[in-house]
């Protein structure tokens, strides 16, 4: 009888919790930790949980600033109530447990399970296996087991979906650890992602996005450079399919054949994220970026060239080791010159274990948070202009589920436009469900999102409303059971859990 089995046998079910920090990738990587748990009998704890749960599971990044102090400030807080708890575990893993390993039950003894990038299906057993030994189980594969998309995935969206085609990155970027952390890039069969993407059309998903750390980099590991071109275009053949979009591209693999491809598909989005970094050729170069600004610039005219109403954005590091005041305004041209819809900017930070952490010219925190402010500044001016040419247009907006915080209080529903842009609009007379497609009129622009304030045009209800509103009303059926957190008798059983472009480093 497995554990799973014994649990329900005596009625009790354990629950989980899954913390998520980081990229797509980790927030991908934690459907499927869901989707593991919750196959092995486990259920997910109530929203809100907050460590009140049987298993706490930490799905952590190692890019992100003070990510180290952040886990463990998290599981310290986690200590006394996993005393309180008897039977309660704590699991730690993704890209910060790959990296610290061993060091994690030292300075947190009280973590049951430490695993890695390359292992996250063997969560179950890892947990199974510290209970039944009283020791903590530290389990890291130094090369990917099993590509990810075969393991059982517990998806957030009933709608929207990611689809994994690509794991690691063959680039060697000397602020990034991830390479080091995910391993080398291996490609998925073009038949298998396709076959993947058709399977979630049939259960009413109308939008995938495909992941990658290097997604346009796809390819490489088959053997054909126009890989990724043939699987944009092979999504426009799928029937159902409404919206296909993808993260994060890098710029020295952005061929010509990628923006035909873009043009070409309707059901692929004019949207591109693609991080710049850094305007200056010099820090491009100590960065190992292999372009440099005319190169990316001259992507960014290409594809406006061919996707008129194209949103472009970016990731961008302020603050580079030896970056000089004209390497910086060498950032803002290049900036000015993009007209980015919108840019995610990051301060460098050092991350141990990368070649720029022990680069000379480390530069202050004063100077780089003062460069960082003219560059926010820039941006916002930048994205706010670009968001005034919206106003008039009329625009398909997929209605989404949570992305307006104040919808509540200002009688809106809010969603997605084709160019990802996030519009706020007036809820209509008739039912609107996360999924369904309104038509509306874009009436203000702020620099974050568009308003559509007059009436909708027209609402469309579609299959991936019908699933949405299906998922909700099994979760509504579903009896409440009584969770646990107690001793059991015999096997405990196990349990549930919870989500940038990419890791901010493609």
């Amino acid at each position: 009888m497995t554990s799973s089995n014994r649990s329900q046998a005596v009625g009790v079910q354990r629950s989980y919790e899954i913390r998520t920090y980081g990229c797509q990738m980790n927030v991908h990587d934690s459907e499927r930790l869901s989707g593991l748990l919750e196959d092995a009998g486990y259920v997910r704890a109530p929203a809100g949980a907050d460590g009140d749960a049987d298993v706490v599971v930490f799905n952590t990044c190692a890019v992100r600033e003070n990510a180290d102090n952040k886990l463990y400030g998290n599981l310290g807080r986690l200590a006394p109530m996993k005393t309180k708890r008897p039977g309660m575990q704590i699991a730690v893993g993704g890209c910060l447990a790959q990296k610290d390993r061993d060091t994690i039950v030292t300075k947190a003894p009280w973590v049951d399970v430490v695993f890695g990038t390359h292992n996250i299906g063997k969560l179950p057993v890892l947990l199974e296996r510290a209970r039944v030994q009283e020791e903590a189980q530290v389990e890291i594969a130094e090369s990917l087991e099993a590509f990810p998309s075969t393991l059982p995935t517990r998806r957030e969206s009933a709608y929207a979906a990611w689809v994994s085609i690509s794991v690691g990155c063959n680039n060697t970027c000397t602020f990034c650890i991830v390479p080091a952390l995910r391993g080398k890039e291996k490609d998925r069969r073009p038949g298998d992602i396709l076959a993947e993407i058709e399977a979630l059309v049939s259960e009413g998903v109308s939008e995938i996005t495909l992941l990658g750390q290097n997604v346009n980099a796809y390819g490489s590991d088959i053997g054909d450079r126009e890989a990724f071109s043939k699987l944009l275009r092979a999504c426009g053949r799928i029937e159902g399919l409404e919206r296909v979009r993808f993260t994060s591209p890098h710029p020295r693999d952005f061929t010509d054949d990628v923006i035909a491809a873009m043009a070409e598909t309707p059901n692929v989005m004019p949207q591109l994220h693609m991080p710049l970094q850094s305007g200056s050729d010099p820090i491009l170069k100590a960065m190992r970026r292999s372009y440099r600004q005319e190169r990316f610039l001259g992507i960014i005219e290409k594809v406006r060239a061919a996707i008129p109403h194209a949103a472009i954005s970016t990731d961008i590091i302020v603050g580079f080791p030896g970056e000089t005041e004209e390497d910086f305004e060498q950032t803002m041209h290049a900036v000015r010159e993009a007209r980015f819809a919108n840019a995610f900017t990051f301060q460098y930070s050092k991350r141990p274990g990368t070649p720029a952490a022990t680069m000379d010219g480390q530069i202050s925190k004063q100077v780089v948070q003062a460069r960082y402010e003219r560059l926010v500044a820039l941006q916002e001016e930048i994205s706010w202009n670009e968001n005034k040419k919206q106003v008039g247009r009329t625009l398909d907006v997929m209605v989404a589920e949570g992305e307006g915080r104040k919808d509540g209080a200002t009688h809106r529903l809010s969603g997605r436009a084709p160019d990802n842009r996030l519009v706020h609009f007036t809820k209509p007379d008739a039912e609107v469900r996360p999924g369904d497609v309104v038509t509306v009129d874009i009436t203000y622009a702020a620099p974050h999102h568009l308003l559509a304030e007059g009436p909708v045009v027209s609402v469309r209800r579609t299959r991936a409303g019908d699933a949405w509103q299906k998922r909700q009303d099994a979760r509504a059926a579903k009896p409440v059971g009584v969770m646990l957190g107690l001793p059991q008798i015999g096997a405990p059983a196990p349990l549930p859990a919870v989500a940038a472009p990419g890791c901010g480093l493609g």
